[in-house]
């Protein structure tokens, strides 16, 4: 399969990711949407920044996309699909599995003078309100 777009997965990274994503459900009417497509939308809104309504229709139906972006950020795909990919990219330059220290830049530290709870509701509703960027950080927020 040729990319469409440049945030389509090659067929490398494909055959990394294939066996993160979940298995259908048992019973009920088999899964008939090509969830490597089902990827390929996601990663195409999450870089272009348009709507889920505005898919190219070449991708499954924006409602399907939209339904496994929530399922997965519910479930915890999100989050083990990083931590899998983070652990097989260290071991292969050679570090550990999993970091052992964490750095924190003062630059990405937010602090006012107000400090406690209510600096926090501050910083939280103006991140709300400005929706102008996107990654996949901002998946938490579709709950």
């Amino acid at each position: 399969m040729g990319q469409r777009y440049p945030t389509d997965l090659t067929d490398m990274e494909w055959t990394l990711l294939a066996p993160l994503i979940p298995a259908a459900k048992p019973g009920g009417r088999p899964r008939t949407t090509d969830m490597r497509e089902v990827v390929n939308a996601i990663l195409y809104s999450l870089r272009s920044g348009c709507q889920w309504r505005m898919l190219p229709k070449e991708f499954p139906p924006h409602q399907t996309v939209y339904h496994y972006v929530r399922t997965w950020r519910r479930t915890g795909v999100w989050e083990r699909m990083h931590d899998t990919l983070r652990g097989d990219l260290r071991e292969a330059s050679g570090r550990t599995r999993e970091p052992s220290a964490g750095i924190i830049d003062s630059q990405t530290v937010k602090t006012t003078e107000k400090g406690g709870s209510e600096a926090m509701t501050a910083v939280s509703a103006s991140a709300d309100a400005s929706a102008t960027s996107w990654s996949m950080s901002s998946v938490s927020c579709w709950s």
